[in-house]
């Protein structure tokens, strides 16, 4: 790790690319890690960088020029004929990318950077590994991607199987939220940062358009009082984009075939948060 090597590409409106903008605000590595944010809604080419005046935050490919993310793909591997994923960690040195998976990612924003970095916390700290790991384990199987297999499910039955799933994680962290202010006791670490970037998207767009219907982020007040604490974290409000979720979610033609975007963007994150009555 060097500072100024390192660029990311990612959008707004996809959580995995989320968790990776999180880490860099969290641990203050934003002059050392370049960004490109695609512009929202889905492209005939994929994820598009462009300036583009109706979304002035989404800052184009400065240093490749890239207007395509899958010209990052072909430029790492002329032969590549694979998925084209956001977050893509791109070495300006090599001129390669180095990773696409953003677990890895946020593991490297937290521990390679030591001495660059302005922040050192650590939020995947040795003692703690194991819970950690258990609970992401969870929490991704039955929430981050238990709501896209409600959205996307096949048939009545699996569709069924993942919502069960889904509002029983979400009843088990409700009643642990209720016991302790974190997911793992009395610190912020990555399983937090991992199940906030579903936070904030569910009652925008997994609660209606994806079926997951039974209850909202807004009807159980440990998580929606959770949500909003993490939010107000110093440098967080900056990478939640409500508006970005709502627009790429609801050009999924897939789930929405009329292509129109409901107009609101009804949550608000900075309302105050009675988390101060848990012990951190």
């Amino acid at each position: 790790a060097e500072a100024g090597r390192s660029h990311l590409y990612v959008a707004h409106g996809c959580p995995w690319a989320h968790r990776t903008l999180i880490f860099r605000a969290l641990k203050k590595l934003e002059n050392a890690i370049s960004v490109a944010y695609a512009i929202p809604g889905l492209k005939a080419q994929g994820w598009t960088y462009e300036a583009n005046p109706a979304f002035p935050e989404c800052v184009p490919d400065t240093v490749n020029g890239f207007h395509y993310l899958h010209q990052a793909y072909t430029a790492s591997d002329p032969h590549y004929t694979g998925k084209v994923t956001v977050p893509t960690l791109w070495d300006k040195e090599t001129k390669r990318i180095v990773n696409n998976e953003s677990s890895e990612i946020i593991r490297m924003l937290n521990s390679e950077f030591r001495g660059i970095a302005g922040d050192d916390t650590d939020y995947y700290p040795a003692p703690l590994r194991a819970e950690i790991d258990r609970l992401n384990e969870v929490i991704y199987k039955n929430v981050n991607n238990g709501v896209y297999r409600c959205g996307f499910a096949r048939s009545q039955e699996a569709y069924e199987a993942a919502y069960d799933a889904l509002f029983e994680t979400f009843d088990e962290l409700e009643a642990r939220l209720g016991r302790q202010r974190y997911l793992v006791g009395h610190q912020l670490t990555e399983a937090d940062w991992r199940l906030f970037p579903t936070l904030v998207r569910f009652d925008l767009a997994y609660n209606s358009l994806f079926k997951c219907n039974k209850k909202r982020i807004a009807d159980y007040p440990n998580l929606l009082n959770y949500m909003r604490e993490l939010y107000q974290v110093p440098g967080v409000a900056g990478t939640v984009k409500p508006r970005h979720y709502v627009i790429n979610y609801w050009s999924i033609a897939r789930l929405n075939p009329t292509g129109i975007i409901p107009k609101g963007t009804p949550v608000d994150y900075a309302a105050p948060h009675d988390r101060a009555r848990l012990a951190a």
